[in-house]
């Protein structure tokens, strides 16, 4: 088990060695740094908690500042924890790069999806549509909520129009096509949350 932080740069194609091409996503994974160790004795599980891209101390608040100021660690932006099977080998302060990671290898990648704003029923849900023809007065919109039958109110986890998008998922799975130490690049197949330059996390595939 391992884990890092990279910023999502884009998508292109790459060719196999039988020629064949593949669409991957170009990930920016780390430089990290191990900021905490949690052990079990002191914090009841064990994980490393790494962090990605510098950012002044001026754009800090004090609490986290002095997270940093105690371990002598220049301010890090994004701040994460990642379950490790070889926790004892890494040190606080030692720097995780994406050569961690190796080509076939399965990875899971964690992100935000793409905000798409306040949606209806049928473009957020994929509900079907009312009439389309000439008298209709029904064509797009949510339908019946519910029926005096049911209670004669509105029960949780009803479909309903809403904010789409700009949440948090996890696509499992995906194949490590090329890794790139010197520039600290992943190259995985298939798509992965979010827009280009958004955070996401890599971590080693448990199934």
């Amino acid at each position: 088990m391992k884990g890092i932080l990279g910023r999502k740069l884009g998508m292109m194609q790459v060719p196999l060695e039988d020629g064949t091409l593949v669409p991957v996503t170009v990930i920016e994974a780390g430089p990290c740094v191990v900021v905490q160790k949690k052990t079990v004795a002191k914090d009841g599980y064990e994980a490393l908690q790494l962090g990605f891209a510098p950012l002044k101390a001026s754009r800090t608040t004090k609490p986290v500042r002095g997270h940093f100021e105690a371990r002598r660690l220049q301010p890090l932006k994004h701040l994460r924890e990642f379950k490790f099977s070889d926790l004892d080998s890494y040190e606080e302060g030692q720097e995780i790069k994406a050569d961690i990671f190796s080509p076939g290898e399965r990875v899971h990648v964690t992100g935000l999806s793409k905000g798409r704003g306040f949606a209806g029923t049928v473009k957020r849900w994929g509900t079907r549509r009312g009439p389309a023809s000439h008298g209709s007065k029904f064509h797009r919109g949510t339908g019946s909520l519910a029926n005096p039958r049911s209670g004669s109110r509105v029960f949780p986890g009803r479909k309903m129009p809403g904010r789409m998008g700009y949440r948090r998922v996890t696509v499992e799975n995906l194949e490590v096509i090329r890794v790139d130490g010197e520039r600290n690049l992943l190259l995985v197949k298939g798509a992965v949350p979010g827009t280009r330059g958004r955070l996401v996390m890599i971590r080693s595939a448990g199934r």
